[in-house]
């Protein structure tokens, strides 16, 4: 009833997968650890809001795909780069009590859990990307432009707005904070230059795809 009630809303439609994904992710820190249970009700939670409130506000053509790909995949590099060739992720700046520490909470047994894997990746690759890109990109670049945000075209360059969300991006992402701001600089810029969202979603969901293979075969977790 209550999605019943919110679909048409295009702040809903916009807002609500993102606020879904971190609101389970809260629920996960109220209570004792259990990857096995909260995964699969944050995707099935996020997917809900995704088909029934956001599906009119997507767009699935990009305008760029092998661009936003390549994006994509150089936005992986920064990502892994940096701290594999100097190591400094346990530098103060990247490990303290504000931005926490790059570590894990998916126990050894459901890292081989094919079940689990798949339900974490699937999430990675497609939900993710469209519920961070509709609230970050398509809703709050907008937003800071104008309460109104439906009046601003996708896309519009506006300093404050790009930067403020470039930055909200990064502390999103605790101790990997610095290649946070730089992805959100670079997916803010594409969204500048494409004025398509599908094609933000089509990069990030590169860039995510690309770290899970990488956790998958390096086993860094974190």
């Amino acid at each position: 009833m209550m999605l019943k009630g919110l679909a048409g809303n295009p702040t809903a439609g916009y807002v609500a997968p993102f606020l879904v994904f971190v609101g389970v992710m809260a629920l996960e820190h109220a209570f004792p650890p259990n990857p096995e249970l909260w995964y699969p009700v944050r995707f099935a939670a996020t997917l809900a809001a995704i088909v029934f409130l956001s599906w009119p506000y997507l767009n699935w053509r990009p305008s760029k795909p092998i661009a936003s790909i390549a994006i994509g995949a150089a936005v992986f590099v920064i990502w892994v780069a940096p701290d594999r060739l100097f190591h400094y992720r346990q530098f103060w700046l990247f490990h303290n009590a504000l931005t926490g520490v790059a570590s894990s909470a998916v126990p050894l047994d459901l890292r081989r859990s094919a079940g689990f894997l798949a339900i974490r990746i699937l999430g990675s690759m497609a939900l993710v990307p469209v519920a961070e890109e509709l609230f970050w990109r398509g809703w709050m670049m907008r937003w800071l432009i104008d309460t109104h945000f439906e009046k601003v075209p996708l896309g519009k360059y506006a300093p404050m707005a790009f930067w403020a969300v470039a930055f909200l991006f990064a502390s999103e992402h605790g101790p990997y904070w610095e290649v946070g701001l730089i992805a959100g600089v670079i997916y803010n810029w594409w969204l500048v230059r494409t004025r398509n969202l599908a094609d933000c979603i089509l990069a990030h969901a590169v860039t995510n795809a690309i770290l899970a293979a990488w956790v998958l075969t390096t086993n860094e977790w974190q």
